[in-house]
């Protein structure tokens, strides 16, 4: 530092000269010295610069996965699925129950990625955004017998497992880490940074914030920013520029470390709303 001092130094007093005068004859002529820049702080080996500000609207590098006007690309059951205003929405009535239902996008898989949407719900019910996941695996849990009247049999093709972004705004689940149609389930709430093998463990590594008070930042019947980024065995789910949980599954065997499809879950009585999808895919 001691270089940076001297030159900081020699900066200051040739700025502090506002005029320089030099006399020839009776004519005085007065100088104004350039401009000189104070050095650039080079403590611990180079400068140190801030990094591009947020930007949720920066899609150099992503593809689009949604034209904003038909569901091109996608694949979910029509009584549930449709666009609306813009967006992908679903939606599951008292009188046109769903159950859990997906609509898949068929175009792309993707291991390593950065994904950006905007997602909103109307009413008390939950969904999520699937990624790395496959569609047409056994489906584990029970399924209601109104669901079954209402939409047939159940068409595996619609169905997906595997890592979900969860957002259900009413409740705690908004954020955090699912394994969705796994023995798996919740591996990182909201707010925890984990560390697991697959099924086998899984360990709290550290903190991001209060669960509660994380979910203030979640909005209630409008529309929700969420970025999930995908890198080897690490996820992280940031939803209105805010971290929100980091998984880390060291088992390369395991569902969550698979390249996979991307889809959008339908979930309880309620509706769903899905815009401005966009991804950077790396693998």
């Amino acid at each position: 530092m001691t270089g940076f001092k001297q030159a900081l130094g020699i900066t200051i007093a040739v700025a502090s000269l506002t005029l320089i005068q030099s006399t020839s004859g009776a004519a005085t002529q007065t100088v104004r010295p350039a401009a000189v820049q104070a050095p650039v702080a080079t403590g611990r080996g180079g400068g140190f610069t801030e990094p591009s500000p947020l930007d949720f609207n920066d899609h150099d590098g992503y593809v689009s996965l949604f034209d904003g006007a038909s569901l091109k690309g996608w694949d979910g059951h029509p009584k549930f699925w449709r666009v609306e205003g813009g967006a992908i929405v679903g939606e599951s009535t008292l009188t046109n129950p769903s159950g859990n239902t997906y609509i898949v996008y068929r175009e792309i898989e993707a291991k390593d990625f950065t994904l950006k949407f905007e997602i909103k719900i109307d009413g008390d019910g939950g969904s999520g955004f699937q990624y790395r996941s496959k569609s047409g695996l056994p489906w584990l849990r029970n399924i209601a017998p109104n669901v079954m009247a209402n939409a047939g049999p159940v068409n595996l093709n619609w169905m997906m497992t595997g890592p979900q972004a969860d957002f259900w705004p009413s409740r705690v689940y908004t954020g955090q880490f699912y394994s969705e149609n796994t023995p798996m389930g919740i591996l990182a709430w909201r707010g925890q940074v984990v560390e697991g093998f697959g099924a086998a463990r899984k360990r709290l590594m550290g903190t991001i914030g209060d669960r509660d008070r994380l979910g203030t930042l979640v909005r209630t019947n409008d529309w929700n920013q969420y970025t999930v980024i995908a890198r080897g065995t690490t996820c992280l789910h940031i939803v209105n520029g805010q971290l929100m949980a980091a998984m880390i599954d060291d088992d390369p065997a395991s569902s969550n470390n698979q390249s996979g499809l991307f889809g959008i879950e339908l979930e309880a009585i309620t509706k769903v709303s899905v815009r401005n999808i966009w991804l950077k895919k790396l693998s």
